[in-house]
């Protein structure tokens, strides 16, 4: 990684500064995924340019909310959900090692290649946690305590509000990944957002650096709680997603 000019140039364009020992880890992180994915699902991207462009580079265009907030002593408190492979959390947690995050995901086998990832990259104030997030939201230490929830997980925005939000503190923002053509799903999560508490959402358009690729990152402020009765269980927010007519 160290020598790859499309990397070092993305980051230098997303404003992030970096250290030899960074890219190394990100090496590592590679060289891992990669190795797991052989005898597991983790990605279907693993040639190398592909992996910096649409993983590592996408991942890190959370710069474009977070730079401008960036401060010493700003150790803000994030949750990826959904996590898969590790994106984007871990990225951030390499270029932004201030941050303190969670990886979550409901499967156990990612989980446990996590947590090899970050004991071998000798990352802390990281933590890779096993659950769905409609259960864990509802728990005190997790409700409502975090400044971002990021998600690049594939499902629509109002069922992906309905268990990113709750985990938002007033104050806090949700970003979701979206594609460019995420337009109509981006329209029909507006009331979900609202109902959830964030009132106020702003799209990000941009095309990920040194590529091509466009890309939409909804930007959801929470200015209220979440009413208590959300998220729903019985995988309702996946069935019947807040505000959707079917």
């Amino acid at each position: 990684m160290k020598t790859d000019t499309r990397l070092l140039a993305g980051l230098t364009e997303l404003g992030i500064p970096y250290t030899e020992r960074m890219l190394e880890q990100l090496e590592t992180y590679y060289e891992m995924m990669v190795e797991k994915n052989k005898v597991m699902n983790l990605t279907a991207v693993t040639e190398k340019d592909e992996v910096i462009t649409k993983h590592f580079l996408d991942s890190l265009c959370f710069a474009k909310v977070y730079m401008a907030k960036r401060k010493e002593g700003f150790s803000p408190k994030i949750i990826d959900i959904g996590t898969g492979a590790g994106f984007p959390g871990i990225p951030l947690k390499i270029f932004f090692p201030e941050i303190q995050i969670v990886l979550l995901d409901s499967l156990q086998k990612r989980i446990n290649f996590l947590q090899d990832v970050v004991s071998s990259l000798g990352l802390d104030g990281i933590s890779c946690v096993h659950g769905r997030a409609e259960e864990l939201s509802g728990k005190a230490e997790y409700r409502e305590k975090f400044d971002y929830a990021v998600s690049r997980a594939v499902a629509r925005l109002a069922s992906l509000s309905e268990l990113c939000v709750p985990f938002v503190k007033e104050g806090g923002q949700f970003l979701a990944y979206k594609s460019e053509g995420a337009t109509e799903e981006i329209d029909e999560a507006r009331e979900a957002l609202s109902t959830l508490g964030c009132k106020k959402v702003e799209i990000l358009s941009y095309t990920i650096p040194q590529s091509d690729l466009p890309r939409k990152m909804v930007v959801a402020s929470k200015t209220a709680p979440t009413p208590a009765r959300y998220p729903r269980g019985g995988g309702k927010p996946m069935k019947q997603p807040i505000g959707v007519k079917k």
